[in-house]
């Protein structure tokens, strides 16, 4: 494994000088995307009460962007690959900033469907054609600690996005309610910031004028070897690697966690409101403690996992204690602290278990085939984005119960888990130092 005493000078300069340039800007890009992607959970603390929609419909609205979501995630991220990342997701940026302006327009339950249908066809491909050029920049040894920089804009966005939600639901301006202000306000970063986007981002490390000549001849040439490793073991086609068993068994994973993980995120609002009957200025300011330990969480297991070349466990241990978490609330329902502590508690364990994962699928794949397949892993995962809100809203309203829903979130992370935690990924370059 590389470490940084085996880094000529010129490669510490070059590491440091790339992700001070491109992590806090993907950063904040992913904030802005997440709170404008889950801002309906906040709004729904007062929008379906005033649109007089049921749990059915909430949910079935929710999911339905996920539906339009996975419908352009692999052409998407090959055209980061093979064409231009900073175009792509500008583009994907500004429209998606416009469909969550219109969304406070909507008043019927038709119009909240075809919003969030839209929502989810302008944002699609976004995720994966991030990850695919965080590969043009990152090696595989600093690739868990990038993607964790990426995904700390989730719990991020919770930070930010919680607060400024209370306080916006409780606004009434110019006599639009507040959840209408929520959209309108939180629309308009992701187009200034995608504008920004077409003149910040640098596609390729042989395009960046900003680093130094020897600086990216280096860079260049360590991408080179990974690629090459990489193609000594197995240079997989597109579909080669869509039958790979592993792919199969990642995409498999990525399904159930999703599942749980945006079941949880579109309903935790509600689930706190309804548990403890608190305010919800209250509501929005206890969701920061899963968001402060998402962080944390992100960014020391990518370290460790970096550190220590182990990817599976690193997944599979967060996984397994959310579910643990979800599953004690169903005897811990009725008592209101603890149901709560455990419902922040296995929210805030999950968050560690992304950017490990995704590192994964780098250590198989290369260029177009890693493209086409970060799409597909995530298009396929993100069904999940429907099945799990959907799942919870139908079975709170046929059980009139929560417990039902914990339930089924519990055995979504630990099926998850499971699959994670038997799988066997090489690290290219280890393998080719072998004798």
């Amino acid at each position: 494994m590389t470490s940084i005493s085996d880094l000529t000078e010129v490669g510490i300069r070059a590491r440091r000088r790339v992700a001070l340039r491109l992590l806090p800007f993907v950063f904040l890009v992913y904030v802005v995307n997440y709170i404008d992607r889950v801002n309906v959970s906040f709004a729904n603390l007062r929008m379906s009460a005033d649109l007089g929609f049921s749990d059915r419909v909430y949910g079935l609205g929710v999911g339905l962007f996920y539906v339009s979501y996975v419908l352009f995630e692999i052409p998407g991220a090959i055209v980061v690959e093979r064409w231009s990342a900073s175009k792509w997701i500008a583009r994907i940026m500004i429209s998606w900033g416009l469909v969550t302006i219109l969304t406070s327009i909507v008043h019927t339950a038709g119009q909240f469907y075809m919003a969030r249908f839209f929502l989810g066809l302008a944002e699609a491909s976004f995720f994966p054609g991030m990850i695919v050029y965080l590969t043009h920049w990152f090696r595989l040894r600093e690739r868990s600690r990038a993607i964790a920089c990426l995904y700390a804009g989730l719990p991020a966005a919770s930070l930010v996005g919680s607060p400024l939600a209370g306080w916006l639901l409780g606004v009434h301006w110019w006599s639009l309610a507040g959840w209408r202000w929520l959209f309108i306000l939180e629309g308009i970063p992701a187009i200034v910031l995608g504008i920004v986007t077409i003149f910040y981002l640098t596609d390729r490390p042989s395009q960046a004028r900003w680093l130094p000549e020897d600086e990216r001849d280096w860079l260049v040439s360590q991408l080179q070897a990974e690629l090459q490793a990489k193609k000594k073991i197995r240079d997989y086609t597109i579909l080669e690697a869509f039958c790979d068993r592993r792919i199969l068994w990642l995409i498999a994973a990525w399904f159930f966690a999703l599942s749980g993980a945006l079941g949880s995120i579109y309903w935790i609002p509600t689930f706190v409101k309804r548990l403890s009957g608190l305010s919800d200025r209250t509501v929005t300011s206890m969701l920061l403690i899963p968001a402060v330990m998402g962080i944390a969480g992100m960014l020391i297991n990518g370290w460790h996992s970096d550190k220590t070349a182990e990817r599976q466990w690193h997944t599979a241990i967060p996984l397994l204690a959310a579910g643990v978490m979800f599953a004690l609330l169903i005897p811990a329902r009725h008592h209101a602290p603890l149901a709560i502590m455990c419902l922040l508690l296995g929210s805030g364990f999950l968050y560690a278990f992304y950017p490990v994962f995704w590192s994964m699928p780098t250590v198989l794949l290369s260029e177009s085939a890693a493209a086409a397949t970060f799409g597909l892993i995530n298009s396929i995962g993100q069904l999940g984005g429907f099945a799990g809100p959907y799942g919870i809203g139908f079975l709170n309203d046929r059980t009139h119960s929560l417990s039902a829903s914990f339930g089924f979130i519990a055995l979504l992370y630990i099926a998850a888990a499971s699959l994670t935690a038997i799988l066997k990924i090489r690290d290219p370059l280890a393998t080719q130092r072998k004798p």
